[in-house]
C-alpha cells in the first residue's frame, strides 16, 4: 500500500477550485482592479522603480497562468493600470506551472517558476528589477493603522511563522532546510523578432 502526501489532497482540492466554472467577467475585472492598486501602494514606496517603469510610459505588459490574465498599461508616473481591451502587449509573461500548490511552494521557496517571456527586451529587463528589488513593507503599513510598537511584534511573529513555513516545506521537498537547491531561476527568455 503507498503512502499519499497530504499535499496530493491539497493540490487536487487547489486545481478543483482552480479549472471550476469561470467567474462572471465583472468579478475578473474588480479583482484586476484591486490587484493594481495593490502593486502601484508598493511601487509607490520605492521612487527607483516608479522611475524606471514611467521611462516605458505607454507599455504594455501581459501576464497569464493557465486560463488567469491580465494585461497591464505602464503609466507617465511609473505606476501601473489595466490596459484598454484589445491592446497589443509589447510584452508577454506566461507562467507555465500549472499546480497552484507547486506554485505557491516554489514562492514560499524563494524560487521563480518557469516563465516563457516573448518581447520587448528592454521593458522585460526593467519589470526583472523591479521584481527583484521591490518589496512590500508590510511593517510600514501595519504600524500606520496599530502603531509602531504592535507593528514591529506583528513582523517579528510573521517572520518566524514564514520561517518555519520555509523548513516545513523544505523538509517535504526532500531539501529540509536548503531550499536553495531547488534551482534559482529557472526562467526562460525568448525575444521575438522586431
Amino acid at each position: 500500500m503507498s503512502k499519499q502526501s497530504p499535499f496530493s489532497f491539497l493540490d487536487g482540492l487547489m486545481e478543483r477550485i482552480v479549472s471550476g466554472p469561470q467567474p462572471p467577467a465583472w468579478l475578473v475585472h474588480e479583482v484586476q482592479h484591486r490587484a493594481v492598486l495593490f502593486l502601484n501602494h508598493v511601487l509607490m514606496q520605492e521612487r527607483e522603480a516608479m522611475d524606471r517603469l514611467a521611462r516605458q510610459a505607454g507599455r504594455t505588459a501581459h501576464v497569464q497562468w493557465r486560463n488567469f490574465f491580465m494585461t497591464l498599461q505602464l503609466t507617465p508616473a511609473g505606476l501601473l493600470d489595466l490596459a484598454p481591451e484589445g491592446a497589443q502587449p509589447d510584452l508577454r509573461l506566461q507562467v507555465f506551472e500549472a499546480s497552484p500548490l507547486s506554485l505557491a511552494r516554489s514562492a514560499l521557496a524563494g524560487e521563480r517558476p518557469s516563465i516563457r517571456i516573448e518581447g520587448d527586451v528592454q521593458l522585460a529587463a526593467d519589470i526583472n528589477w523591479v521584481v527583484d528589488n521591490v518589496r512590500w513593507d508590510v511593517e510600514d503599513d501595519l504600524a500606520r493603522v496599530i502603531g509602531d510598537a504592535p507593528a514591529r511584534a506583528v513582523a517579528s511573529v510573521a517572520e518566524r511563522v514564514a520561517a518555519a513555513l520555509r523548513r516545513f516545506v523544505g523538509a517535504r521537498m526532500g531539501g529540509a532546510g536548503d531550499l536553495g537547491a531547488h534551482g534559482a531561476d529557472n526562467s526562460t527568455a525568448h525575444r521575438s523578432p522586431p
